[in-house]
């Protein structure tokens, strides 16, 4: 007997949709919306480049008078300010004839905050937040701005089984391969900015960009941790927590070397570890980490939750959030 797609698996769905306006829809998050009525999807949206139009009115406008009675599963909740560039999206869906809206997250926005619901729900909809992982994964950029002022920040590293990033000489072209190489690139164009250490900007010039067909305007921002210089078009930070003060970034993305991993778990400001394993041995190499004060390791203990695991050719992948 099927199984019907329950109120998570629309909002995991919508979720999922999200991802197609990131990191283009900055500064406004990527949300994702989907119309359903009689269990049949009648309208889908997702965040505009630039932030508008929401993902609601691009929802509303797919599905015309289909989006009467139907339910809403939205990854964020419906906004409830309206401001130059478009009407508040509560006040779209509540007249847009639909019967009920659910969101997996409600929205630490303060001109918002529950709101859009309340709104939503005087207007005689039923509107409630269902509490949804998935949505809040999907926000993890928006959220953290909001609720820590500051970018949501991964680190990324690359190494062999012995924990080395390159060989003793400096050489890492290329711990892994290609399969593995590609999926970087994918998190790249989900980042609002990439940034690597002085020394390995000096000694690589990496370009920092995505190299994938079709997904090359979403190279993100390209900044450089030294008290050096850097060529036009490449932004300085001498320290890990001058990224609060980067506007309209929600997402960084940390690409090494050894010594700014090291200074940004040290200043507690890593949220996620992209964690790439090749099936090589270095003995001797460089290591991946620099010293970032450990005293004991009972204090290296139930920091870090694996979210994801997956085989990249011959290489693995792991996922890793910081246990809060």
């Amino acid at each position: 007997m099927q199984t019907l797609p329950s109120d998570a698996d629309w909002l995991a769905a919508a979720a999922r949709l999200s991802a197609r306006g990131r990191p283009l829809s900055r500064p406004n998050p990527a949300v994702g919306c989907i119309l359903v009525k009689d269990g049949i999807v009648v309208g889908r949206g997702w965040t505009q480049a630039g932030g508008r139009p929401h993902a609601e009115a691009m929802a509303l406008e797919a599905a015309g008078n289909a989006a009467r009675g139907a339910t809403a599963y939205v990854s964020l909740e419906p906004c409830a300010h309206k401001s130059e560039r478009g009407p508040a999206c509560a006040d779209l869906l509540a007249g847009s004839g639909v019967a009920a809206v659910i969101a997996g997250v409600e929205d630490p926005d303060p001109r918002t905050a529950g709101d859009g619901i309340r709104r939503l729900a005087s207007a005689g909809i039923k509107a409630r937040i269902v509490p949804s992982a998935d949505c809040a994964a999907s926000l993890a950029g928006y959220l953290t701005r909001q609720r820590l002022g500051r970018p949501h920040i991964t680190l990324k590293l690359a190494m062999s089984l012995d924990g080395c990033i390159a060989l003793a000489n400096g050489e890492s072209k290329w711990i892994t391969g290609s399969d593995a190489r590609a999926h970087v690139h994918a998190r790249r164009a989900q980042s609002d900015a990439i940034l690597v250490g002085g020394e390995t900007w000096r000694a690589d010039r990496p370009r920092l960009d995505v190299r994938l067909p079709g997904l090359e305007d979403r190279s993100p921002r390209r900044l450089v941790l030294t008290r050096g210089v850097a060529p036009a078009g490449v932004k300085i930070i001498n320290r890990p927590e001058q990224v609060e003060q980067l506007i309209d970034v929600l997402t960084l993305y940390v690409e090494g070397g050894a010594g700014t991993a090291a200074a940004f778990l040290r200043a507690g400001l890593v949220d996620r570890i992209d964690l790439y394993r090749a099936p090589i041995l270095i003995g001797g190499g460089r290591p991946a980490l620099g010293d970032f004060g450990l005293e004991s390791l009972a204090n290296a203990h139930g920091q870090w939750r694996m979210t994801e695991r997956r085989q990249l050719g011959s290489d693995s992948f792991e996922a890793y959030e910081r246990v809060t």
